[in-house]
């Protein structure tokens, strides 16, 4: 019974391959999690490269509004234009700037004290005070402005419904002031667009 005859195992040899089994299920428990514990990671990576990557996008798009309202500026500092056509006219070309392959990245300002210049043409929202508006317990204007009044500017995520939509949906902006007219210019995307 113990020995081996005609190729079998003795019960002392079945005994020693039992906890090799274990030994064995254990390893490959452990390099099957390793395995898919380790492609997790690698999706959300990709994903903070694509976040990262519409980070430049949208400072790139708000840098270059920037850019448009320094050339008015320059058009004051002449005489060609007065501070209060050179606000208008820059709040009418942000109004209508679009980018993107959907035209659907825009651009808003608000003054420092947070009212609304520029906001789609949306009448209900330009000219009113939104410094007190909040969705989700943020008060995204004022962090808006915060970001925007950094040297460089600024990015903040918050909550904000998508054009022609009332659902907030998580959203992330940069933000920069253009100290001449007094405005918090930005623009941003929304997180679930971003794969």
């Amino acid at each position: 019974m113990f020995s081996r005859k005609g190729g079998k195992k003795t019960l002392g040899k079945r005994l020693y391959s039992l906890p090799a089994l274990f030994v064995l299920i254990f390893v490959a428990g452990i390099l099957s999690t390793l395995y898919f514990t380790a492609n997790v990671p690698l999706i959300n990576i990709a994903k903070i490269k694509n976040l990262a990557k519409q980070d430049v996008v949208v400072k790139s798009q708000v840098d270059t509004a920037i850019s448009m309202l320094e050339v008015l500026n320059q058009k004051v500092k002449t005489g060609a234009l007065s501070l209060a056509s050179a606000k208008k006219l820059g709040a009418d070309l942000l109004r209508g700037m679009t980018y993107g392959a959907d035209k659907q990245g825009y651009f808003f300002a608000d003054t420092t004290e947070g009212v609304n210049v520029v906001m789609l043409g949306d009448k209900t929202i330009e000219g009113r005070n939104r410094l007190n508006d909040s969705l989700h317990d943020v008060y995204y204007v004022k962090e808006l402005i915060k970001a925007g009044q950094q040297a460089d500017g600024g990015f903040i995520t918050y909550w904000y419904p998508k054009r022609g939509e009332t659902n907030p949906k998580e959203k992330r902006a940069y933000a920069m002031e253009y100290k001449p007219f007094g405005w918090v210019v930005g623009s941003g995307y929304y997180l679930e667009d971003v794969k």
